[in-house]
């Protein structure tokens, strides 16, 4: 019997309020206002998960870990992976080093003490690291964390670093290990294959194709958000039409979607699908690692 390539798996926690698409038609002061929907929504991924077997990692933000420490518990005692999405889901190449390291740190503190498990994994809101941000790897490794999912290395008008490595690697010697959001080659051009908008958008059968190919030289990285399993959600009308798009196309496949890649494919939490690459120990001020 052949094994099959395990790929991560991950969940990025955050309301359907909070995505970047809709940060010009929602005030941040009008979040705690709003219907939440993120906790009756990551129980049904979590329910979807325990159906197939499956473990993965939930990258959650500090926000919402304040107002549903039960809901983080409950990730946990189901064996997932928690790591953090920042607390309040603010670029990081639009708030500075400063507000970034306070960030992360509010939002790992949080994410902690809910859960009483230690946090060492980062994804980025809205993939907002990227090479104009080049401290964040460092300031990252010095507020404890050990790896980063937060490169997107595609072209898209609001994320991406196409030029960055599309493989684990270690972008600056002091700073965290970067794995990626997985992509694949065609015509010179990187696409994604990762999840999100465009595993909806997508027909199922190319994206297969794709994540077939990518394991082929090894484990990808799919994500979602919980959101995007709640068809029932309020419509923002106020905003943009691109982003209203984007953000409603197809949600009504998509728990369907999701069950069949959970079978079509084997899956696993972050920080074991990439073992070998985070078992290379990080550098520290005073402690310099090389990156080769």
């Amino acid at each position: 019997m052949t094994t099959r390539q395990p790929n991560a798996l991950t969940v990025d926690v955050e309301d359907w309020f909070q995505v970047q698409g809709f940060s010009d038609a929602i005030p941040r002061d009008e979040w705690d206002f709003l219907a939440c929907r993120v906790e009756a929504n990551t129980d049904r991924v979590l329910a979807h998960f325990a159906q197939a077997g499956v473990l993965g990692t939930f990258f959650t933000l500090g926000w919402v870990a304040e107002r549903y420490p039960v809901l983080i518990r409950r990730i946990v005692e189901a064996g997932h992976e928690l790591a953090s999405h920042g607390y309040g889901h603010e670029r990081v190449d639009q708030i500075g080093p400063t507000a970034f390291r306070a960030d992360i740190r509010r939002a790992r503190e949080t994410l902690e003490d809910c859960s009483g498990v230690a946090v060492q994994g980062y994804r980025a809101p809205t993939f907002s690291i990227s090479p104009s941000t080049p401290w964040a790897h460092v300031i990252l490794a010095e507020e404890g964390y050990r790896y980063s999912s937060s490169i997107y290395p595609v072209r898209h008008d609001l994320y991406g670093a196409p030029g960055a490595p599309r493989l684990p690697h270690r972008p600056y010697r002091d700073g965290v290990h970067e794995l990626p959001l997985t992509t694949i080659t065609w015509m010179g051009q990187n696409l994604p294959c990762s999840g999100g908008g465009w595993f909806r958008l997508a027909p199922y059968r190319l994206f297969r194709a794709g994540m077939k190919r990518v394991n082929e030289r090894g484990a990808g990285i799919f994500y979602f958000h919980p959101w995007e399993l709640d068809p029932g959600q309020p419509h923002v009308w106020h905003a943009r039409r691109l982003s209203r798009l984007r953000h409603y196309a197809r949600l009504w496949s998509m728990e369907t979607r999701i069950d069949r890649l959970l079978k079509d494919f084997a899956w696993d939490r972050m920080d074991r699908v990439f073992a070998a690459e985070l078992a290379q120990p990080l550098g520290v001020a005073g402690q310099r690692v090389m990156a080769e």
